[in-house]
């Protein structure tokens, strides 16, 4: 859809929206769009909620040049001396169908117009669906919590040490967990952080089989094909069985060089039963520095033939459907035969979660 002109009053705002929503895609150009954002940025301050849900199914790039229309609608209102509907952005903020984007850019403007705003709703934000306005929570909480155990009064530093653990509960950010895990531990707490954040700590592991040359990655070796635990296979070097192994790391990683003994030029499986109690969404995240593949129920979910670029928690994330009671959660884990002290390292973590990283835990059964 093209606007011949962003002023002419017959041209609904509604269809200029829909021109933004679908920047990026086929249906829509930056031509079309800069015609488009004339006319969203020339709305009434009344409009802005209108503006805003228009965020919740817009493109990445379509968001942007709405967000943009709406900052110039409201700072236009702003120079003018008008005021911007404060009840209906409050509503709005409040409002959790709305998407996060949408939502923290009304409570931004919201804060700016009523100084009251941020006291009166953050602590309402601790479990809502909006990371960013989650961790503003959680920080509130965090600056309460070190308040008072600094008063070094038994009575208040209990408060404070409760304070920390609700706000170790809420938290989603993994940065925010690090430091609340660091802190919490320092304070003599005792902190499960793998099932925080849903670590799968115990597996079936089996291997080496051959990665020589890299050329093991794309091999269809039995376990991609059928999971046996019973099963014999043949290995790079000797007949292989499933072992299980859980780690004691906290974070839920997962060293195969101590596991299955150091090797290069090699791959490993990692299997774990996984049991829901009914069909549901989910995120599978995990971090290697080696190159992966991932399955769920045996259909393939993900491919990374990437080798030490470093590794970190929720470095891939792939979204999965579990079906009721057992699921099987397959990684393959392969490593080159790089030499450098760097890259020896053979290891992966993987968590299961919802979309803003809050764990969901096998019901029952184990691997």
């Amino acid at each position: 859809m093209s606007i011949e002109s962003p002023l002419h009053a017959a041209e609904p705002l509604s269809a200029s929206l829909a021109v933004l929503q679908r920047v990026g895609h086929e249906a829509a150009g930056n031509r079309a769009a800069t015609t488009a954002w004339s006319v969203a940025a020339a709305a009434s301050t009344d409009q802005l909620p209108q503006l805003l849900a228009a965020i919740d199914n817009a493109s990445p790039l379509g968001a942007n040049y709405l967000c943009a229309a709406i900052d110039a609608v409201a700072e236009r209102a702003a120079a003018a001396g008008h005021p911007l509907p404060r009840d209906a952005l409050e509503q709005y903020v409040l409002d959790t169908r709305h998407g996060p984007r949408s939502r923290r850019l009304a409570y931004e403007w919201l804060a700016q117009i009523d100084a009251t705003a941020p006291q009166r709703l953050i602590a309402g934000f601790l479990n809502d669906p909006s990371l960013e306005l989650r961790r503003e929570a959680v920080a509130g909480l965090i600056d309460e919590g070190n308040r008072l155990i600094e008063t070094m009064k038994p009575l208040q530093r209990d408060e404070g040490i409760a304070l920390l653990r609700r706000a170790f509960d809420a938290a989603r950010d993994v940065d925010q967990i690090e430091k609340l895990d660091q802190h919490l531990t320092k304070l003599d707490q005792t902190i499960d952080l793998a099932r925080h954040f849903g670590f799968i700590t115990t597996w079936r592991l089996l291997g080496p089989f051959d990665n020589r040359d890299k050329t093991g990655f794309d091999v269809v070796y039995p376990p991609e094909q059928t999971i046996d635990f019973a099963a014999h296979y043949a290995g790079k070097y000797r007949e292989l069985t499933w072992h299980r192994y859980t780690t004691a790391d906290r974070q839920g990683k997962v060293d195969l060089n101590e596991a299955l003994g150091k090797d290069m030029g090699c791959a490993a499986y990692a299997a774990a039963e996984f049991y829901s109690p009914r069909e549901q969404a989910v995120e599978l995240r995990w971090g290697s520095p080696n190159a992966t593949k991932l399955w769920l129920n045996q259909r393939a979910v993900a491919r990374y033939p990437v080798y030490h670029t470093g590794t970190s928690i929720d470095k891939y994330q792939a979204r999965a459907m579990l079906q009721p009671g057992r699921n099987t959660i397959l990684l393959k884990i392969c490593q080159n035969e790089q030499t450098q002290s760097w890259a020896q390292v053979w290891e992966f973590q993987l968590r299961v979660c919802d979309t803003i990283g809050t764990a969901i835990l096998s019901t029952g059964g184990g691997p």
